[in-house]
């Protein structure tokens, strides 16, 4: 007696299986075409949309600090310049902090505290901007404005290397309370990066220079930071591009003044503080694409600074699976 094998419903299923696959992979390439066209669509209706400023004025856009809607001079360098300063001053301030609340929960913090401060951290980030913005301009900047810029006046306005940098009276708003508010916004950001970091790193490591005689300063320093330096700083490039970016909370606390001032306690501007404030005013077909130059430039540097941020964190993961 002989047993006939029917071999066409396995190759019927196996053509369906791959048939799916293949349905799988063009959908999902498919999606991520999508994504590049949109980010091009963006930069082409940027660029297009800005050209008729970047013919009129041409690279004297980008290093000319007037803003003259009524003589139609306009100029990019001083919502350039607001911009990179308040990240800056965001950034010196967020980054040593949040690396010191992730070293505290990843080290020394009690195990009953370390859910309620990672919660709390948590919570601190779902805070909307405009949130950070009403309480900045209501409690922060006159709190600024009494006690902290006259402090700062009377004690570094004499310095004579530091002075210019907290000359004049104090207002309350300026570039550096409005680096304080953006510090206050991406710091829970880079504490939870930087938790999260730190928690790849082996046990083994710790370990072995514990075991050594090393004190906690001289693991974290020694062990633990440059064994993920590289992810460290595509996280920090992460929240200086949130910094970047940032429109309501830094509107409401910077000033909004088209000028270029030495003093971080001076009134400035932003890019986008100035696409927030201006972009509904603008009356003149020259106006509205000297605003729309502004956004190409912050687009630019966004983008810039992100893809950055994602080549080291590549590499980091590239490492790890090594």
């Amino acid at each position: 007696m002989s047993i006939t094998i029917d071999r066409s419903g396995g190759a019927h299923s196996r053509r369906l299986r791959k048939r799916g696959d293949e349905v799988f992979r063009r959908a999902t390439l498919a999606a991520a075409l999508i994504v590049l066209a949109v980010l091009t669509g963006v930069f082409v209706s940027l660029l297009v949309g800005a050209w008729p400023a970047l013919r009129t004025y041409g690279p004297g856009f980008f290093v000319t600090e007037s803003w003259n809607p009524v003589t139609e001079r306009f100029g990019a360098l001083a919502p350039l310049y607001g911009t990179v300063v308040t990240s800056i001053i965001a950034m010196v301030i967020a980054v040593p902090a949040g690396l010191g609340i992730a070293i505290f929960l990843t080290e020394t913090c009690p195990r009953r505290l370390r859910r309620s401060i990672g919660i709390a951290i948590e919570l601190l980030a779902g805070i909307p901007s405009i949130i950070y913005g009403i309480w900045g301009l209501f409690v922060f900047a006159p709190f600024m404005q009494t006690v902290v810029q006259p402090a700062i006046i009377s004690t570094l306005g004499e310095v004579p290397l530091a002075g210019p940098l907290f000359a004049g009276p104090p207002y309350g708003i300026g570039l550096l309370t409005a680096g304080l508010i953006l510090a206050m916004m991406i710091l829970p950001f880079i504490a939870s990066i930087a938790r999260e970091v730190f928690l790849t790193v082996p046990d083994m490591l710790r370990e072995a220079a514990y075991g050594m005689g090393m004190t906690r300063w001289e693991v974290n320093r020694s062990i633990v930071i440059p064994h993920v330096r590289t992810a460290l700083v595509g996280g920090t490039m992460l929240a200086l591009g949130r910094a970047l970016g940032e429109t309501m909370a830094v509107t409401f606390v910077v000033g909004n003044a088209h000028r270029i001032s030495g003093s971080i306690l001076q009134p400035g501007t932003t890019i986008s503080a100035v696409l927030a404030n201006e972009f509904t005013e603008a009356t003149t077909d020259l106006y509205t694409a000297s605003l729309v130059a502004l956004g190409l430039v912050l687009f630019i540097i966004t983008f810039l600074v992100l893809s950055g941020a994602q080549l080291l964190l590549g590499r980091m993961r590239q490492r790890a699976g090594a």
